[in-house]
C-alpha cells in the first residue's frame, strides 16, 4: 500500500511529521483520487474555529505536505486531492477485501486504530466507527472458519488442513476469544464462537456460565434476549454432556506405535476412509481403537466389530441402537472404527461408501487385512514392529508375566526376530514365560504357530495359528495353491522367478498383497516366517523347478562377475542368497549348484562358506563324481583338502585357478608347483581375465612362499588386465599383494599408494569379509603412512578405523586397531599411550592370528622391558609360515641383541623376504649400525651365516634365554 490509514498514517517511502499536515494526507486518503473542496478541508481540518486566513493556511499545509510527501497530493481549481488509486490506500483496499470474502488478507492490513491521526476531528468519527465495524465483523468470520475446520484431539485440537501440524490451534482460538469478550462485552457474535471453542475443547461447563453471563447483560444493558446465534452455541453446549463412544477401555499399555498414531491422526484430518491393512496379528484392532480414543469427537466415536457378526448393516445398528443409521448420522460429524472387515468386504466396501455418501461430515477408521477399495480410501500399512519396538514389547509383557524376569535386551531382540516382530506372537510368547524358563522359551521359538494365548481371547486371535486359519479360510483354491508353493522361496522372489517355478498370475500374487499374506519390498515379493511355517507343504517337484531356476541365474551370473558388470551382478547374487543357499540343498544336481557360486564366494572372502559348503555336498555325492560333474567335484575335494585332480588341473574354470592354494594343500613346494603348471598352460589362453588371473594366482604364491623377486612381474601385468576387462576384485587383488611387496621391500611411501586403492575397491565390492574387508585395509593405510612418516594422515586413518571397529563391535579388529594406534604412539614419542595400548590388547581375550600377537609383543618391547615380549614373539612365530611375518619379527628382535646376533638376524630375515637390500629406514639404520661395530667383512659374515640358519627365531631365542 502506498497510503496507510488503517493505524498510524504511512506514505510508502516517506516520514510525515506534524499532527495537522498528517490529517490532511488522512483526510484525502478517504476519498482517494477524487477532489475535496477547499471549504470541505478549512471545514473538517479547522472545525472549532477557523484561522484569520483559512486559505492561505490550507496552501501553506499543503505544501508542507508536498515537500515531506512528494506526487501524492494534485490540485484543482476547486480543491486538492489524494493523487494515488483507490487500491494502493489500505482502507480501500481494506473494504474490498472483506466485501470479496477475503477477511485473512484484509485483516492483515489493519495495523492499529483506523484514522488514528485525526482521532480528535469530527471528519474521522463516522469512518473509523464504520472501519472498525467491518474489522471485528471480518474478525469473527476468520475465527469461525478456523473452528469449523478443527477437529479437537485431547487435550489440544488438531485441525484438518491449516492447522493439522499445530495441535495448539484450538486453544489458541480461545485465548483470541477471550480477549475480544473481553474488550466487547455486548458483542453477540464473539460470546457464541466463544461458547463453540469451548465446547469443542470439552470445557462444556465454562461454555454454559458464559451463556449466563452475556444473557444477563444484555438484559440488563440493553433490556433484549440473546438473539440466534448465541441460543444456537447454547443448544450445542447443552447437547451431548461428554463424547458418544462405545470403545473399550484398555486393559495393557500400548507399546511400540506412537509414530503409527501419529501419521493417522494427521491422515484423518485429511481424509474421511483410512484402513489399517496389514497380516494377522499385526495389532490393526489395537491401533485403531487408541487412535479413535486419542481423538475428541463431539459427535461420538463408535466401534463396528465385524468379526463374529453375520451382516455388516446389522452390526453397524447395532452399535449405533438405530434401525436408520443414516438417518441418525446425518448433520453429524462422528468417526466409525469399521474393525475386521475382510471376511465381509464386500458388504463393508458398500457399506462404507453409502455412509460416506450421505454423511457429509462422517469419518471412517477401518481395519481388514484387505483393502475395501472404494473412491477416497487412503491406505495405512500396519508392519511387524522394528526391533526396537519389537523387544520393548516383549520385555514389557514378560515382566508382567513374570515380574522377577528380567530379559537382556539383545536376547529380547533375538526372540522377536524369530517371531517375525508380530505383537500378537510376541505378546503369546511372553505368557509362556509364566510356566517356563526363557531358554526353553527360545527352544520353543520353532512351534510359534502353537502358542497359546489366556482364556478369554477370541477363538481367532488363540493361537498364531487360529490368526492365519483366519486368513487361510477366505483364500480361494488358486490362491492356497500359490501361497503354498512361494514357501520354496527364501528371502523372497522376483515375479520372474515365482511365474517361471510357481506358474503364479500377476492376479493372484496381486490378491495374495491385498489380503497381508504377502508383502511388495522394491521388486521383490516376500513373506514373513510365521506364515511360510504355517502354509509350508512337501513340494517336491516345485523344490526342483526352483532349483533349477535359481541353479541357471547363477549360472547366467557367473560369467559377468569378472566383467564390469561385476557389481551389478553380485547385488543380484546377494539379493538372491537365502534362494541359492535353498537351491544348493535341495538341489538333486548339488554340484551344478554349487560350479558357478565359487567365485561370488571368492570375490566376498566368504572362504569358510565355501568349504563348509563343499564339504556338505562332498557328503551328499559321495567319493565318485557323477558324469559331466568331474570339475566341480575335483574342486570341492580339494577345498576339502584332498590333491588335485586332472580335471581340475586342466581346467580354466576361475575357481580351479587357485583352489588348491585356498585350500592349502599339500607343501609349499607342491603350491608353488601346481600353479606354475597352470600359469604355464593359460599363459597363451585367448580370454584376457584368464590369463590375468593365472599370473595372479602365481604372483601371489611365489610372494607367499619366497621367490618373491619373480612377484611384481606377474603381479602388474595381472592388474592391467583386469582393469582392462573392468573387474574390481582381481584389481583389487592384484594392487594388494603389490603392496605387500613393496611393503617387502621397505618401501613404505610406494606401498601406501597401492594400498589406497584397494581401499577403494574393497569398499566398492563392500561385501569382503575379515581379514581383508574395507576396514582391514583402512588400518593397513594407517601403519604404512605411519612407518613413511606421514604421521597425520596415519592419525586420520587410524581414528576412522576405531570409530568403524567400535561401531561393528569387533574385538578382532579392534585388537588390530589398538596395535596400529600404539605404534603410531610410539613413532610421535608418546611410549606410555603404546604400552597401555598393546597391554590392554594382549589382556584381551580375543582369537586373533599368531603374527598378529607377534607384532604386537615385538611392539611393547620397544617400549617396555623388552627380554619377555621378544621371547614370546619368537615362540609365536616357531611354526609360522608366513616368511615375510617371521622376517617381521627377527627385525624386531635384532633392535636388542649385540652387533654379531643382529647382524645374523637381519641376515636371515633377508633371505625370508627373498631380496637383496632393503629400503626400510630402520632396518638400514639398524645394519649401520651393525657394519660400524663390527666391519664392512663381519657384517657380511655374520649376515651370510644367518641366511642360512635353518630355523633363526629358536636361534635367536638363546641370547634372550642368557642372564
Amino acid at each position: 500500500m502506498r497510503v496507510g490509514i488503517l493505524g498510524p498514517l504511512q506514505v510508502a517511502g516517506c516520514a510525515v511529521g506534524g499532527a495537522r499536515v498528517r490529517a490532511l494526507l488522512v483526510r484525502l486518503a478517504l476519498d482517494p483520487g477524487r477532489v475535496v473542496t477547499t471549504d470541505r478541508l478549512i471545514d473538517d481540518l479547522w472545525p472549532g474555529e477557523a484561522p484569520a486566513h483559512p486559505m492561505a493556511a490550507l496552501q501553506s499545509l499543503v505544501s508542507r505536505a508536498r515537500r515531506e510527501a512528494p506526487g501524492v497530493i494534485s490540485s484543482h481549481p476547486s480543491g486538492y486531492a489524494l493523487d494515488v488509486p483507490p487500491g494502493e490506500v489500505d482502507a480501500w483496499a481494506f473494504e474490498r477485501l472483506v466485501r470479496a470474502g477475503d477477511v485473512r488478507r484484509a485483516l492483515a492490513l489493519w495495523r492499529g486504530p483506523a484514522l488514528a491521526d485525526a482521532a480528535d476531528l469530527p471528519f474521522a468519527t463516522a469512518p473509523a466507527a464504520r472501519l472498525e465495524e467491518l474489522r471485528l465483523t471480518a474478525l469473527a468470520t476468520r475465527i469461525a472458519a478456523d473452528l469449523s475446520t478443527t477437529i479437537t484431539t485431547d487435550p489440544a485440537p488438531a485441525s484438518t488442513a491449516a492447522t493439522a501440524e499445530h495441535p495448539e490451534r484450538g486453544a489458541g482460538l480461545v485465548a483470541e476469544l477471550e480477549g475480544l469478550v473481553a474488550a466487547h462485552p455486548l458483542r453477540e457474535p464473539f460470546h457464541a464462537l466463544l461458547m463453540r471453542a469451548l465446547t469443542t475443547q470439552g470445557r462444556r461447563a465454562e461454555a454454559l456460565a458464559l451463556f449466563e453471563r452475556i444473557k444477563a447483560a444484555l438484559a440488563e444493558e440493553l433490556g433484549v434476549d440473546p438473539g440466534p446465534e448465541l441460543r444456537e452455541a447454547h443448544l450445542e453446549a447443552l447437547r451431548d454432556a461428554e463424547p458418544k463412544s462405545n470403545l473399550p477401555a484398555r486393559l495393557t499399555s500400548f507399546v511400540g506405535r506412537s509414530e503409527d498414531m501419529s501419521r493417522l491422526k494427521g491422515r484423518l484430518g485429511r481424509a474421511r476412509l483410512v484402513t489399517l491393512v496389514g497380516p494377522g496379528g499385526a495389532g490393526k484392532t489395537r491401533l485403531a481403537v487408541e487412535v479413535a480414543a486419542g481423538l475428541h469427537v463431539p459427535d461420538g466415536v463408535w466401534l463396528v466389530e465385524l468379526a463374529t457378526a453375520t451382516g455388516v448393516r446389522a452390526a453397524l445398528e447395532g452399535a449405533l441402537r438405530t434401525t436408520d443409521p443414516v438417518r441418525a448420522l446425518r448433520g453429524t460429524a462422528p468417526l466409525i472404527v469399521l474393525d475386521n472387515c475382510e471376511h465381509v468386504i464386500e458388504e463393508a466396501a458398500t457399506t462404507a461408501r453409502t455412509l460416506l455418501s450421505e454423511v457429509a461430515g462422517l469419518r471412517i477408521l477401518a481395519t481388514s487385512r484387505e483393502p475395501l477399495d472404494i473412491p477416497g480410501e487412503t491406505l495405512h500399512h500396519v508392519l511387524p514392529l522394528p526391533e526396537v519396538k519389537a523387544a520393548e514389547l516383549f520385555a514389557e509383557r514378560a515382566a508382567a508375566a513374570r515380574p522377577d524376569l528380567r530379559v537382556a535386551p539383545e536376547e529380547a531382540a533375538r526372540i522377536c526376530r524369530e517371531l517375525d516382530g508380530i505383537p500378537l506372537a510376541i505378546e503369546l510368547a511372553a505368557a509362556r514365560l509364566r510356566t517356563m524358563p526363557l531358554s526353553v522359551l527360545v527352544q520353543q521359538l520353532g512351534d510359534r504357530l502353537a502358542f497359546r494365548g489366556g482364556r478369554t481371547a477370541e477363538p481367532r486371535h488363540r493361537t498364531m495359528r487360529a490368526v492365519i486359519d483366519w486368513s487361510w479360510n477366505l483364500l480361494s483354491d488358486r490362491e492356497r495353491e500359490l501361497l503354498r508353493g512361494l514357501t520354496v522361496f527364501s528371502g523372497g522372489a522376483t515375479y520372474e522367478a515365482i511365474s517361471q517355478v510357481c506358474g503364479g498370475d500377476l492376479d493372484l500374487l496381486s490378491s495374495l498383497v491385498d489380503k497381508s499374506l504377502i508383502a511388495v519390498s522394491g521388486d521383490r515379493y516376500t513373506m514373513l516366517e510365521t506364515i511360510r511355517q504355517y502354509a509350508a507343504a512337501d513340494l517336491p517337484e516345485l523344490r526342483q523347478a526352483h532349483a533349477r531356476y535359481y541353479t541357471e541365474l547363477a549360472e547366467t551370473a557367473d560369467p559377468h562377475l569378472r566383467t564390469g558388470e561385476q557389481l551389478k551382478w553380485l547385488a543380484v547374487l546377494d539379493a538372491e542368497r537365502g534362494n541359492l543357499d535353498a537351491a544348493l540343498r535341495h538341489s538333486d544336481d548339488p554340484l551344478r549348484v554349487i560350479l558357478p557360486r565359487l567365485w561370488s564366494w571368492i570375490i566376498r572372502g566368504r572362504h569358510r562358506e565355501i568349504n563348509e559348503q563343499a564339504a556338505s555336498v562332498l557328503r551328499r555325492v559321495g567319493d565318485t563324481p557323477p558324469p559331466g560333474r568331474e570339475l566341480a567335484h575335483g574342486i570341492c575335494r580339494v577345498l576339502a583338502g584332498f590333491a588335485p585332480t586332472e580335471a581340475v588341473l586342466e581346467s580354466d574354470h576361475p575357481a580351479a585357478l587357485n583352489s588348491w592354494a585356498l585350500a592349502g594343500v599339500g607343501t609349499p613346494a607342491d603350491v608353488v608347483s601346481l600353479t606354475e603348471r597352470q600359469s604355464g598352460r593359460l599363459r597363451d589362453h585367448p580370454d584376457l581375465w584368464t590369463r590375468s588371473a593365472a599370473l595372479l594366482a602365481t604372483g601371489i604364491v611365489r610372494f607367499e612362499y619366497g621367490a618373491v623377486a619373480g612377484a611384481e612381474d606377474l603381479l602388474a601385468p595381472a592388474v592391467d588386465g583386469f582393469r582392462a576387462v573392468g573387474d574390481r576384485w582381481g584389481q583389487w587383488a592384484g594392487l594388494f599383494w603389490l603392496s605387500l611387496v613393496a611393503e617387502n621391500h621397505g618401501d613404505f611411501a610406494t606401498a601406501v599408494t597401492l594400498a589406497e586403492e584397494p581401499e577403494r575397491l574393497a569398499t566398492e565390492l563392500s561385501g569382503l569379509d575379515t581379514p581383508l574387508g574395507p576396514m582391514t585395509f583402512l588400518i593397513r593405510v594407517g601403519q604404512l603412512k605411519g612407518r613413511a612418516g606421514d604421521h597425520a594422515g596415519a592419525a586420520r586413518a587410524l581414528e576412522q578405523a576405531w570409530e568403524s571397529a567400535v561401531r561393528s563391535d569387533d574385538q578382532a579388529i579392534v585388537v588390530r586397531v589398538m596395535h596400529a594406534r600404539a605404534e603410531l604412539a610410539r613413532r610421535i614419542g608418546h611410549p606410555e599411550e603404546a604400552a597401555r595400548l598393546l597391554e590392554t590388547a594382549l589382556a584381551l581375550d580375543v582369537e586373533v592370528s599368531a603374527q598378529l600377537r607377534a607384532y604386537m609383543n615385538v611392539e611393547l618391547a620397544r617400549v617396555r622391558e623388552p627380554r619377555e615380549p621378544l621371547r614370546r614373539a619368537l615362540e609365536l612365530m616357531a611354526t609360522c609360515s608366513d616368511r615375510t611375518a617371521r622376517a617381521t619379527v627377527l627385525e624386531g628382535v635384532a633392535e636388542h641383541l649385540e652387533p654379531e646376533a643382529a647382524a645374523e638376524l637381519l641376515g636371515a630375515a633377508r633371505a625370508l623376504r627373498g631380496i637383496g637390500e632393503s629400503a626400510d629406514p630402520h632396518v638400514n639404520e639398524l645394519a649401520a649400525k651393525c657394519r660400524a661395530a663390527l666391519g664392512e667383512h663381519g657384517y657380511r659374515e655374520a649376515s651370510a651365516r644367518g641366511a642360512s640358519i635353518p630355523n633363526p627365531e629358536r636361534y635367536a631365542l638363546r641370547p634372550l634365554s642368557s642372564p
